[in-house]
């Protein structure tokens, strides 16, 4: 099966049959993906609620060890998710920004004011897709692709949120 690039695709997963997959369930970020507008901007805020949750009460390399987990996890959840829905990485498909956000959080502590600019930068390099995210993009496929483009959104979003809290303490 030839699979299509997420502007060619006019597939709409089904609500039913993706919450009774588990590995489309949680490739489709637990439903959040499978909001009519803006699924990864739901899936984001859903894992900054996760993160918010549990990973933020966590150590640094504990934290670590379930972002990288999560990673090769999410590599098999959306290439399969991919494969079985024929495209190559449908709007539904909102893993990688789970975990690309959890990367942009990376040892904010819960109640950080820098949360929601850790989200905003991480949403702008998503979606602007700057050199080199751009081109991991378009050229890496399958589940390595869907995955690595979100995971350097959250290392250049972790770097701007550090970046601002570093020049907001000199002031």
């Amino acid at each position: 099966m030839t699979l299509t690039t997420r502007a060619e695709s006019s597939f709409t997963p089904s609500v039913i049959a993706t919450l009774k997959s588990p590995t489309h369930l949680l490739a489709a970020g637990l439903g959040s993906g499978l909001a009519p507008w803006a699924p990864g901007t739901f899936g984001s805020a859903l894992a900054v609620l996760i993160y918010m949750a549990s990973l933020a009460h966590l150590g640094p390399w504990l934290q670590l060890s379930v972002i990288f987990v999560s990673s090769i996890l999410g590599v098999y959840l959306c290439g399969r998710t991919a494969s079985d829905w024929g495209v190559h990485d449908h709007k539904a498909i909102v893993w990688d920004e789970f975990v690309g956000q959890w990367i942009a959080l990376f040892l904010l502590p819960w109640n950080s004011v820098f949360v929601l600019l850790a989200f905003v930068y991480f949403r702008l390099f998503d979606i602007w897709k700057p050199w080199p995210i751009r081109w991991c993009d378009r050229h890496i496929h399958g589940g390595k692709g869907i995955m690595l483009d979100d995971l350097l959104a959250g290392v250049m979003a972790l770097a701007a949120t550090q970046l601002t809290i570093y020049c907001a303490a000199l002031f």
